[in-house]
């Protein structure tokens, strides 16, 4: 892997993660309420705009890495995102990482290892 496409590929991961955890933080934030203000006071807090920023940001360089590598590589090296988002929310929110989650970021990972080895 080109130190270009492997940029890319790091720059694709922390957008894609980055927008994950800024929606989550808008959407789970208690105070939002129900309904149509749930929505507007998701709208008027900086979280929803940073995670639209990061998926609109993303999809440019999702389209510099396509660019680079075959799409059957990239849609298999892109999944390390499920690892990342895993992680972090397990860090930032305390969700569970139960062990079939465990099981599945392992296979992930190893699956990505062997796709980039392979590339």
């Amino acid at each position: 892997m080109s130190p270009v496409v492997a940029t890319l590929w790091l720059v694709n991961v922390t957008l894609d993660t980055g927008g994950q955890l800024a929606f989550k933080a808008a959407a789970s934030d208690p105070r939002a309420g129900d309904g149509v203000a749930r929505w507007r006071y998701m709208a008027s807090r900086p979280w929803i705009w940073l995670g639209i920023l990061a998926y609109v940001t993303h999809l440019l360089s999702w389209i510099a890495f396509l660019s680079l590598v075959d799409l059957s590589q990239g849609v298999l090296l892109a999944s390390i995102n499920i690892v990342a988002i895993m992680i972090a929310g397990r860090w930032l929110f305390r969700e569970k990482l139960t062990p079939l989650r465990v099981g599945g970021i392992l296979l992930v990972s190893a699956g990505v290892a062997i796709v980039g080895m392979g590339g």
